[in-house]
């Protein structure tokens, strides 16, 4: 029976994890083919699409990227966190309630309606400009949309929800008992967060941090809507030249060095998290 059972569940996953690899497989092998001009099909085995990877217009896509993947990460934990320890600690359950729903409400919405949600806040008749215009504090609407700190700003809001949700998990496994045993020593409640409780939470840290860049890193909607193609990542640029101008091999072989980037950032940031768990020895 639990032979059955696994193989009813084993099953679906191998066949979707083959389907991603085959998937990958073909980005790859279009990555290495020559790009026919006014053509759908590609030509024979090269290594011209790579080689012009240095260019400004890559490299700013992928430093862009990168920039707004790191900004997003941190200013998304440093939101989450105090969000997801309410949600755990506090006793109230009305309250409780209103921060979880407030927390995770954008996971409901789908992307692009809460990117034309951050249009309206963001334009220069938006919800911003007005009240700020309203209040006498400027005569020109400010620049916000088509900006990168628009883009940010709606990248940030995309990844708290997530974020929360994978700090209150790691939160609520600590063992009050650790804190309680600070606080008898003499801890006040400031030193009892820095020296037991972070420590403690650094595993939910550490894989909402990762997956907020990696998340980050491949956004794609809200880049192109907020952005308005003034902001290049690598996805919008991918986009750009598949569907722009159908040059399918030079946009696979960017895929597979954003694909590369990621993964060796993630692996730094693994090496890194590895060495800080070692020395706070947690």
């Amino acid at each position: 029976m639990r032979s059955e059972l696994r193989a009813w569940l084993v099953s679906p996953a191998a066949f979707v994890a083959l389907c991603i690899a085959v998937s990958l497989l073909a980005v790859f092998q279009f990555s290495f083919r020559a790009f026919v001009p006014g053509s759908l099909d590609v030509g024979g085995l090269t290594l011209e699409n790579f080689s012009g990877m240095g260019k400004s217009i890559y490299v700013d896509a992928f430093s862009n990227t990168l920039r707004l993947s790191v900004e997003t990460t941190v200013f998304s934990l440093l939101a989450a966190y105090p969000l997801a320890y309410a949600l755990v600690r506090v006793r109230n359950r009305a309250l409780k309630s209103f921060i979880l729903v407030v927390s995770i409400t954008p996971l409901f919405l789908g992307e692009i309606v809460r990117t034309y949600s951050w249009i309206a806040v963001l334009g220069s008749n938006g919800f911003i400009n007005g009240a700020l215009r309203g209040l006498g504090l400027i005569d020109a609407p400010l620049a916000l949309m088509f900006t990168h700190l628009g883009v940010l700003v709606a990248l940030v809001h995309v990844t708290i929800p997530v974020v929360v949700l994978m700090l209150s998990t790691a939160i609520s496994h600590i063992d009050r008992d650790y804190e309680k045993a600070a606080q008898s020593l003499g801890a006040g409640p400031v030193r009892t967060f820095l020296t037991v409780t972070l420590p403690l939470s650094l595993p939910g840290i550490l894989a909402s941090v990762t997956t907020a860049f990696a998340w980050t890193f491949s956004a794609f909607a809200t880049p192109q809507m907020i952005g308005g193609g003034r902001v290049p990542t690598v996805s919008t640029l991918v986009y750009q030249l598949g569907f722009s101008s159908m040059n399918f091999p030079l946009a696979a072989s960017l895929s597979v060095m954003g694909l590369a980037l990621t993964a060796a950032a993630l692996f730094a940031l693994g090496r890194f998290t590895r060495r800080l768990k070692s020395l706070g020895g947690h």
